[in-house]
């Protein structure tokens, strides 16, 4: 268990790089986007490139910001029943829900999207706009995004075995006593 444990805090280090990355693309998109509002009133300037380069960041923000939400326990959930339940029925609920639904659902996002950004790649897709960018490394943000959520919900299910274990301490809302 804890090799495993090792793993998952692999994990959990890597997508805080990636979430780092997500914050600064923010920034990133506003800057660009102020410039280009400056640019284009001030100076009767546009590119469709400054548009383009922030729905990339936008992208990126997304994709490879998700993992950390779920890594931070922040991703939407119904809480009326959940909130009220014994942190053991939680952890079985959260378990049953990375190993049934997340999991399939991102190895099967992840077998779609990852041809389509090769695609992309291999022929060097431009956007139809003039003077757009090339479109494969907004596609990229794609498979490797949700690569990242499924790695996330592999170390989430090891956490919370662990917790149930008793080899590993979860904080959060699962610090109510065992009933």
């Amino acid at each position: 268990m804890s090799a495993l444990l090792k793993l998952a805090h692999l994990i959990d280090a890597l997508n805080d790089r990636f979430a780092s990355f997500a914050k600064w693309s923010i920034l990133a998109s506003c800057l660009i986007s102020a410039t280009n509002a400056a640019v284009r009133y001030g100076f009767d300037y546009s590119s469709n490139a400054f548009l383009e380069i922030q729905w990339y960041l936008f992208a990126a923000c997304v994709m490879l910001g998700t993992a950390q939400v779920l890594r931070v326990n922040e991703h939407v959930r119904v809480d009326v029943i959940y909130g009220k339940l014994p942190a053991r029925v939680c952890v079985g609920i959260d378990l049953f829900g990375l190993i049934f639904f997340l999991m399939p659902v991102m190895a099967l996002m992840l077998y779609f999207s990852f041809p389509l950004f090769m695609q992309m790649y291999r022929t060097g897709e431009m956007s139809g706009s003039a003077g757009g960018l090339i479109r494969w490394p907004a596609m990229l943000t794609l498979p490797l995004g949700f690569a990242m959520v499924l790695l996330q919900g592999l170390a989430e299910i090891i956490k919370r075995i662990g917790w149930l274990a008793h080899k590993y301490e979860m904080d959060m809302h699962y610090e109510r006593p065992l009933q």
